[in-house]
């Protein structure tokens, strides 16, 4: 374990703001984009910070006016733009496909400004870390660094279709409200202004059921496989083409949690240079996708739930870390930063960082925890047993019915802020549909920090339908804690670009993909794992038909069988860390 260096030499905040608005820079088609300027109020040349994001340059929500007065104060530039078709920008707004080249053009716009240095370092998360990685690759001299934040390069496989699965509760608000002819601005955005029923059926006329037609919507929903439709919008990511440094700031409970340690795992080994390969770090926080960055520690949020808190530490002080890394990129200052170890992470429940080399960790110990049961792991109240000794006699399988109509309820409220709608899961876990293994009270602590898989063996009456699975940390009194899931689509198990059904009745083996986490399972809890076949609406119902994705009303139910003996020995595997 490292700790973090006490050279907390920071740029101190010796300047007035100075602002420009609504500066015009020009795409190369000649479309404007309006663009904020904060810098220090004095003659010279400095350091940039460049923000692209479709939120508004100038919504309290996104911060852009404290970020803006923050970094101006410490001698930086601070540029943040409304990207093409949002807000002020001229444009049609479409995701995606504009940013590559609209990013590279605002960088050299910027290089040739004479309050410019020529040193540019990029900042935003979420959809605005995702236009820092869309212009990387193009490769602008000026640009020196990334920081990202909560966000993940591949538009396919880790923000819209997840292993198949469409991405329900929040990519079809986020575009209808974001994307559609009649936007709504951010700061009108409330759940109960949106008309959206995500139980409409078919998918594809969602959109138009709420009150207007979205063409990105609409187009994301015909192309449930990676197509070419896909090609150009960072689904096949060239990391090899990108040069610089790059800090990954992801969460436990955010919703890109694993397309962001993929990509940080990419640049360790893909980056175009030795140096930026060796530069990349990796932070991860007990949060989701809303963080919170200014006012004091306890307003901004980080592992502090409704239901759970992760102490006082839990806070990574996002504001001073980011500023420590444009110190050292932009400005030089030998603060520190890149002689701590390249990983950072939070164990939940043991409620401590710890520095690491890897991801994942090297020292890890994969270890398998089988199901299960008599037959009847039906709810929290059957038989169903979790532990690390392998099937050794023909042990019955279990068995529920998959209704689309009366799916199971997602573990949380909020995908946005998920950490502070977890809700206990015992709630969900007295449904028949939910098969659920659990191990005997913990007589050790067992940290499981890492990626998890669960191997499912089942079968289906269903020509497709899906599997769901979800790790569980059951505490002493009985509180059932979320901790994370995952689901797979089975016409897509053996591939995203060519999908297949299955045989009524035929025993398939399928692995789910449950992400990862750091978690510490502490004396006395139980290490659960949830089975069944709906995450409602945090994906679609499969409605067990196997027609087109998007166009059918159909619903049909399903009998799945789960097996766990000898010859078939579902588990799930827990990455163990040695205490």
């Amino acid at each position: 374990m490292q700790e973090a260096s006490n050279n907390t030499e920071l740029s101190p905040p010796i300047y007035k703001a100075k602002i420009n608005v609504n500066v015009v820079v020009h795409t190369r088609d000649r479309v404007k984009l309006a663009t904020d300027i904060y810098r220090p109020d004095v003659e010279g040349r400095f350091p940039i910070i460049l923000v692209r994001l479709p939120y508004g340059k100038t919504e309290a929500y996104c911060e852009m006016p404290a970020f803006g007065r923050f970094f101006a104060r410490r001698g930086y530039v601070f540029v943040v733009q409304d990207v093409r078709g949002k807000y002020d920008s001229e444009g049609d707004p479409y995701p995606f496909v504009n940013e590559p080249d609209d990013g590279y053009m605002t960088q050299k716009w910027i290089a040739t400004q004479p309050w410019s240095n020529g040193k540019i370092g990029t900042l935003g998360d979420s959809y605005y870390g995702y236009t820092q990685w869309a212009s990387a690759p193009m490769r602008n001299p000026n640009l020196k660094t990334m920081i990202t934040v909560v966000t993940a390069t591949d538009l396919y496989g880790e923000e819209f279709y997840i292993n198949g699965a469409f991405h329900l509760r929040t990519r079809l608000e986020w575009l209808y409200t974001c994307w559609g002819t009649r936007a709504m601005l951010f700061h009108d955005i409330k759940p109960d202004l949106i008309p959206i029923n995500r139980r409409h059926l078919p998918l594809i006329t969602a959109d138009e059921a709420a009150g207007q037609a979205v063409k990105c919507y609409k187009d994301i929903i015909k192309h449930p496989n990676r197509d070419a439709y896909w090609k150009g919008k960072n689904s096949d990511y060239p990391f090899d083409q990108v040069a610089v440094p790059v800090l990954h700031i992801a969460g436990w409970y955010d919703i890109f949690l694993r397309g962001q340690l993929k990509d940080y795992v990419a640049m360790t080994k893909k980056a175009a240079t030795p140096e930026a390969r060796r530069n990349q770090k990796l932070v991860v926080a007990a949060w989701h996708h809303e963080i919170g960055r200014f006012g004091p520690p306890e307003e901004r949020g980080f592992g502090h739930g409704k239901d759970i808190d992760f102490g006082p530490n839990a806070d990574p002080d996002i504001n001073t870390l980011c500023l420590r890394w444009f110190d050292y990129w932009l400005k030089g200052i030998n603060n520190g930063i890149m002689d701590e170890l390249p990983v950072r992470i939070f164990i939940m429940s043991g409620n401590v960082w710890r520095y690491e080399n890897e991801w994942p960790l090297a020292r890890t110990q994969y270890t398998k925890y089988y199901f299960h049961s008599n037959g009847r792991a039906n709810s929290m109240h059957g038989d169903g047993v979790l532990n690390m000794k392998a099937p050794e006699t023909s042990e019955p399988p279990d068995t529920y019915i998959y209704d689309p109509n009366d799916p199971v309820p997602s573990a949380a409220e909020d995908l946005w802020a998920l950490l502070d709608t977890v809700k206990d899961q015992r709630i969900i876990e007295k449904r028949e549909d939910i098969l659920v293994y659990s191990t005997p009270s913990l007589k050790e602590a067992v940290e499981v920090t890492g990626p998890l898989s669960v191997k499912l063996y089942a079968s289906s009456t269903a020509k497709d339908t899906d599997f769901t699975a979800k790790l569980v940390d059951v505490h002493p009194h009985g509180y059932a804690q979320y901790i994370q899931e995952g689901i797979i689509r089975v016409r897509y198990r053996e591939s995203r670009e060519s999908p297949s059904l299955i045989e009524s009745g035929k025993i398939y083996e399928y692995i789910i993909d449950l992400w990862a986490t750091s978690n510490l399972f502490k004396t006395g809890h139980k290490i659960r794992v949830e089975i069944s076949s709906s995450n409602f609406p945090r994906f679609d119902r499969n409605l067990n038909t196997g027609h087109e994705f998007g166009t059918d009303a159909e619903t049909v139910k399903a009998n799945q069988t789960v097996y766990h003996d000898t010859k078939h020995p579902s588990h799930i595997t827990l990455p163990i860390i040695p205490r």
